[in-house]
């Protein structure tokens, strides 16, 4: 799958994908939320750990919760996870 995002296309390979229904499968019912997120996030945070790496983040209403997705940046940008949490983390870009 391929996404348009302010990080250029990014892809979510089936290895990915099977990564975040095996570690978080909460995230399921949300892949038709990933292309919003992507092009549009409400909240964009970079890693502290990894200057490639963003997290982009969009409030789900009906779960009350925020879809983190974890992108790695670069020439080739592409989904690391996604996960839901209840609140963003701190650093904003």
């Amino acid at each position: 799958m391929k996404f348009d995002s302010p990080y250029g296309i990014v892809t979510l390979t089936n290895e990915r994908k099977a990564h975040i229904l095996t570690f978080h499968p909460d995230v399921k019912n949300c892949f038709h939320h990933f292309a919003e997120t992507l092009a549009n996030p409400n909240i964009a945070i970079s890693s502290a750990h990894n200057p490639s790496v963003v997290i982009c983040y969009r409030f789900l209403a009906r779960r009350k919760k925020y879809l983190a997705i974890v992108v790695r940046t670069g020439a080739h940008p592409f989904i690391l996870t996604a996960y839901l949490a209840k609140k963003p983390k701190r650093s904003i870009l």
